[in-house]
């Protein structure tokens, strides 16, 4: 009886809508008009190449996907191991990274456009006075996904607020071992650190592979899935086809294409963690 509510909740909001998806995802279901059950046709239209940009949107989800995730996990980590030193003003050190984090992305979006503006941006500017080439930023199609990818990897405060708490959890008995062997502070992240991390290590990068997998408001805001397609992720296409083209029961075969990536990717994850993944009592 307790359970009730949350057992209701899960039928009416996720369960019911996924189901109601799914149904939809075998009919041709427009909004408007008649509503026909035509079997896989939406499955056999992406998958043999007659959803335009189909496949150009898995190859730059795929793209992001390769350089967001290590970047991000990389560079949250090494930033809070360096907050976990109590310098002086640590504190404050860590309260200025987090705070990329909950500025509203359309205000983050903003001061970054202005910044990577190829005419008048701060970035070329910099570029200019050392010497540098100067590149287009969000408007090459080069160069438009390492931009976006610098651009989150400066918001991942949260990730490394997780790792931060897990380094303080790692018990200083061990690092006193290391000490009386004689070794230094790179042992110390080999032999302790990053053992006892790797379940968080694993916790974030799957967390932060499946919010690349689903990236959307980038495109949305900022670039327009542009220049020439270059930055259609695929979630940003699925909206398009939904909502600007009316393609409902397209778009909701995508969303379950998407939802079964997704959690193969995740399974993949899963078995290849009990190679590197360490947990407290294994052998």
């Amino acid at each position: 009886m307790f359970t009730s509510p949350a057992v209701l909740g899960f039928i009416l909001f996720a369960a019911g809508p996924m189901l109601a998806s799914l149904v939809m995802s075998f009919t041709n279901y427009s909004v408007i008009g008649d509503v026909k059950f035509i079997g896989f046709d939406n499955y056999t239209r992406l998958f043999t190449g007659e959803a335009p940009f189909y496949f150009k949107s898995i190859m730059v989800t795929v793209y992001l996907v390769v350089l967001n995730v290590p970047l991000g996990i990389i560079g949250a980590f090494l930033v809070a191991l360096l907050l976990n030193n109590k310098v002086r003003g640590w504190s404050i050190l860590r309260l200025v990274y987090y705070i990329p984090t909950i500025v509203p992305i359309v205000a983050s979006a903003m001061i970054w456009m202005w910044m990577m503006n190829p005419d008048f941006g701060l970035l070329n500017y910099l570029l200019e006075e050392l010497h540098l080439p100067t590149s287009k930023w969000l408007f090459g199609e080069d160069s438009v996904i390492p931009s976006l990818v610098m651009m989150a990897v400066w918001s991942t405060g949260n990730i490394m607020v997780v790792f931060l708490a897990g380094l303080q959890g790692v018990p200083h008995h061990l690092f006193e071992a290391i000490e009386i062997d004689g070794g230094g502070t790179f042992r110390k992240l080999i032999h302790v650190t990053l053992p006892l991390m790797t379940p968080i290590i694993f916790f974030n990068a799957v967390m932060h592979m499946i919010a690349s997998m689903q990236t959307f408001l980038q495109a949305y805001i900022i670039t327009d899935g542009g220049p020439n397609n270059s930055s259609l992720f695929y979630v940003y296409y699925l909206y398009r086809e939904a909502f600007t083209f009316q393609n409902i029961g397209g778009s909701t075969a995508m969303a379950w294409v998407l939802f079964v990536g997704i959690a193969t990717m995740t399974g993949l994850a899963f078995l290849t963690s009990k190679k590197w993944v360490f947990y407290e009592g294994d052998d």
